[in-house]
């Protein structure tokens, strides 16, 4: 779970099959997982952009503490 950094080849792999299983090895069981999930169930597409986006631009979607 490297929340910095290049995404590992195991993530970039479960954003495109499963992504909310990406944005869980990226981020953990949080609000982004939810958001994944919502979206990869309502059409995959819109859950693997997210995922990506989870990935590759981490401070675009930030935690809030």
């Amino acid at each position: 779970m490297s929340v910095e950094g290049r995404p590992t080849l195991a993530e970039i792999v479960a954003a495109v099959l499963l992504p909310p299983l990406a944005v869980f090895l990226r981020r953990g069981l949080g609000m982004e997982f939810w958001i994944a999930t919502a979206l990869t169930l309502i059409w995959w597409v819109p859950g693997v952009i997210y995922a990506f986006v989870v990935l590759y631009r981490p401070n675009l979607i930030s935690r809030r503490a």
